[in-house]
């Protein structure tokens, strides 16, 4: 999103669907004319339509993603192929519609991601959207997401599932992300990267895959160091992941899966201002350098998939998995506010064990000369956190943990229980039924109780029933069209459980889940050369829609609103376009608004009944328009070349639309040169320059900032320099 006053081409948001689409158009009909030449005179021989090898677990029935009736998107992870380091999640989603990936340029927030809308109000970490690695929940049962631990370096592919059916994942799902590290190889692989980029960014990996009799193995390590584009805003992390896949015969797998992540340190630079941004868009906000604001993360987990067939029609998959979390953030609370007895502090210390089962049993049979997949299934998922806040000072010093103002110990625990069906039951029809049933119980114990702060331990139970249906029409051996069905909720997290919106203290279990019901029409098409062409349009009526009530001095609290609408339609076209060519792209217009009015309160001082906010005021975070674009040149040896385009909409910042952060375009460039070194290495050499026009943009907003501290800048023109070496 480019500043104002810098007001360069195409930043009307309609020039970016336009150009969008325009792109969208030229490369399908560039693909179509060899098809159709290919194709003319030809029919096919029966009606049986060749179906692709490839299968997701989206849905969890492992069917191919063309024959579901539902919006889904596989990607190949491969970083270094567009010259990128792979420490982000959002550099392997260019080119997939409806989510919004945003580097903020802030390791102490992570990575914003949104589909369709859900998920854009966070203002750290990830919400309304499931995170899955290895068929593990990066979710915790409360709704909240991580995905700073997501190591690419072990990755395969990533499937990115939208619409009714994500309800199928249970709480907070208005979208499912999975992350599938790559198995073992027949022969050992082993993979050496070193990366170096503008403002002191350098990393490190190693990834080596093979196999030792029955036994897979994946193992992936990095580390880096990142002099961060703002100042303030340096970060050192560390990450590992590895995979063990055991073919234990008869038909039994198992799968052992171990990561571990360190983020000693990533310091906090916070929003700037409008003045500030128009200043100095590398600044740091004065409260961030008053206060040393801060964050360091560690995680370790162990998880355990277990397969086994059945005979010919029923197979059996059980997990479990668990894992240790802790967070020490500095925050920039005033002292004069922690004055109050009833403060919990600057400084907020979290100690979390979870753990989590999931047991699913799968039939495969026949009903009235069609054939069908059942699958039926239960989970269980619990985390356990001890919360203490400290003051952010000592005398006269800020920045450092001072005497203790908070301790509780908080638990929620997810039972689940879920059911689907596909059914073929005609020759050019499908159907597919879901039901899925989560009780999600929070429960907070106070320890920290003194005269002037009384005991606040409390608990809230949240109970919802998801149906999903999804009918597809096969109107050709390579043409889908189908139509979906569901209901969906989202419990508020701890972290939006844990500040009341009155200052006052304890938990604020007012707080509702949103409902929303979401329904959705689509196509996909391909092509015999494998090009893939997807539409779709969709809505989202959400109840009680879970929103930020204020956010000051790196605190957030929330609240419930009235109704919510989301809806629009999403393009994608990816595929090779010619031999060496490839093509990545999507476009998604997205139209997000209240649909009743309700009292803006941008902090507790404000006094009912407030600004009014009328009905068909857009949702703070969330443009109107958005598309990626990636397309790439060249082979396992030789030059490669690569283009990547991302242009998005503009975004109010808060409940009024009082200000917005402008759309912008980027464009980045990446080379690299492939040398065989013998029969068996390689050494790639990548270099990669990205917003080559330097332009000024805004990449994420921090919405409802009572300070006024909205916007989150972009880095100007940058320079990475990477080498991996494949023996």
């Amino acid at each position: 999103m480019s500043l104002p006053g810098t007001p360069p081409p195409m930043t009307h948001p309609s020039r970016h669907a336009a150009l969008a689409v325009l792109l969208l158009g030229v490369a399908g009909q560039v693909a179509a004319l060899p098809a159709r030449q290919g194709e003319a005179g030809t029919q096919p021989k029966r009606p049986v339509t060749d179906l692709p090898r490839l299968v997701v677990h989206a849905g969890r029935l492992r069917l191919p993603p063309f024959d579901l009736p539902a919006a889904v998107t596989e990607v190949d992870v491969a970083p270094a192929r567009a010259g990128r380091p792979g420490v982000d999640l959002s550099e392997a989603l260019v080119g997939v519609p409806g989510i919004l990936a945003r580097d903020r340029q802030d390791r102490a927030q992570d990575e914003q991601i949104s589909i369709r809308g859900f998920g854009a109000r966070a203002s750290f970490g990830v919400r309304g959207v499931r995170i899955y690695v290895d068929g593990i929940p990066a979710t915790m049962p409360d709704g909240q997401g991580q995905v700073s631990h997501i190591n690419l370096d072990a990755a395969a592919r990533i499937e990115v599932m939208r619409g009714p059916f994500s309800a199928l994942y249970g709480n907070a799902s208005g979208g499912v992300v999975q992350v599938w590290s790559a198995d073992g190889t027949p022969r050992p692989v082993t993979v050496l990267g070193v990366d170096a980029g503008s403002r002191d960014l350098f990393r490190y990996s190693a990834d080596t895959r093979g196999s030792a009799g029955p036994v897979g193995y994946n193992v992936a390590a990095s580390q880096l160091v990142d002099g961060g584009y703002r100042r303030h805003g340096r970060a050192r992390r560390a990450s590992g992941n590895a995979k063990f896949g055991i073919d234990m015969g008869g038909g039994r797998h198992l799968t052992l899966v171990l990561n571990t992540f360190d983020q000693p340190v990533a310091q906090d630079p916070q929003g700037l201002t409008r003045a500030g941004l128009h200043a100095d868009p590398r600044a740091a906000s004065p409260s961030s350098l008053a206060y040393d604001t801060r964050k360091s993360t560690r995680q370790n987990q162990l998880g355990l998939v277990y397969e086994q067939t059945l005979g010919e029609r029923d197979r059996l998959r059980a997990m479990a998995y668990g894992g240790q979390r802790g967070v020490l953030q500095f925050l920039s609370i005033p002292v004069a506010t922690q004055r109050d007895p009833l403060q919990p502090g600057g400084v907020v210390g979290l100690d979390a064990n979870y753990a989590g089962a999931d047991l699913r049993w799968t039939h495969d049979g026949a009903l009235a000369g069609g054939d069908y997949r059942f699958a039926l299934g239960a989970s269980l998922d619990d985390e356990g956190q001890l919360r203490r806040g400290y003051e952010n000072f000592v005398g006269d010093r800020l920045g450092v943990r001072g005497a203790l103002r908070r301790d509780e110990r908080d638990d929620v625990r997810n039972t689940a229980a879920y059911a689907q069906w596909y059914w073929r039951f005609a020759r050019r029809w499908a159907l597919l039924l879901g039901l899925r049933h989560d009780e999600v119980r929070f429960r907070a114990r106070d320890f920290y109780v003194t005269p002037a702060n009384p005991d606040d331990s409390g608990g809230v139970r949240y109970r919802a029933t998801t149906p999903v249906a999804g009918l597809q029409f096969r109107a050709g051996a390579r043409l889908r069209l189908y139509a979906s069905y569901g209901k969906g909720f989202e419990t508020p997290s701890w972290n939006e459980l844990g500040y009341r919106a009155d200052g006052r203290p304890g938990l604020a279990f007012d707080l509702r889940p949103a409902v929303s019901r979401n329904v959705e029409l689509g196509a996909k098409w391909r092509s015999r050369s494998g090009l893939a062409l997807e539409a779709a349009v969709f809505r989202a009526d959400t109840r009680d829609e879970l929103a930020v009530g204020s956010s000051a001095n790196g605190r957030s609290t929330y609240r419930n609103l009235g109704d919510t609408r989301r809806q629009g339609m999403e393009l994608s076209l990816d595929g090779e376009l010619a031999p060496g060519w490839r093509l990545r792209a999507s476009y998604t217009r997205l139209q997000a608004r209240f649909e009743s009015a309700f009292a803006a309160c941008a902090d507790r001082t404000c006094a009912p009944p407030g600004v009014r906010v009328p009905a068909g005021t857009r949702i703070p975070g969330v443009p109107a328009s958005y598309g990626s674009l990636q397309l790439g040149h060249g082979g396992d040896t030789g030059w490669r070349e690569g283009l990547t385009l991302a242009g998005f909409g503009a975004v109010t910042v808060d409940d009024t639309g009082s200000a917005r952060a402008p759309g912008g375009l980027r464009i980045d460039l990446d080379a690299g040169y492939a040398f065989r070194l013998g029969a068996d290495a390689r050494l790639l050499l990548t270099a990669r320059l990205d917003n080559v026009a330097d332009r000024r943009l805004v990449d994420a907003v921090v919405v409802n900032d009572a300070n006024g501290r909205y916007y989150e800048p972009a880095p100007g023109r940058s320079l990475m320099l990477g080498a991996r070496l494949t023996f």
